[in-house]
């Protein structure tokens, strides 16, 4: 038996592989990170009369801006987040025209993929 020690997506698991090929991993090891981050933030509760219209995190990274703040009329495509993703400033859009209801996330927050960053009102 060989064991070895795989990352996928940021989590760490180790594994070990049997000489017949089966891969079993230990199953009371919960998966440990790779690298230290801040400890999770308790989800922000959505503003009153947040709106209908997710605007969610394509992948996980940290919020670097926020451009738009709640009441603010954004058109399809302007920036509403800005997200640092592998270094990389990526902004996040309006998927329609419409008022921004709730931005859900402040800077320096750690968001994952799908996490809600804000809500518009058409």
């Amino acid at each position: 038996m060989k064991s070895y020690t795989i990352t996928v997506n940021g989590n760490v698991y180790d594994v070990t592989v049997e000489e017949n090929g089966a891969v079993s991993a230990p199953a009371a090891t919960a998966p440990r990170r790779a690298v230290a981050s801040a400890p999770a933030a308790a989800p922000k509760a959505a503003a009153t009369g947040a709106g209908s219209i997710k605007i969610e995190a394509g992948a996980a990274g940290k919020v670097f801006k926020v451009e738009a703040q709640p009441g603010t009329a954004v058109k399809k495509g302007d920036p509403v987040v800005i997200l640092e993703i592998m270094k990389m400033e990526t902004p996040v859009v309006a998927p329609v025209d419409g008022t921004v209801a709730s931005i859900d996330v402040t800077v320096g927050d750690q968001v994952e993929a799908g996490a809600l960053l804000a809500t518009l009102n058409e």
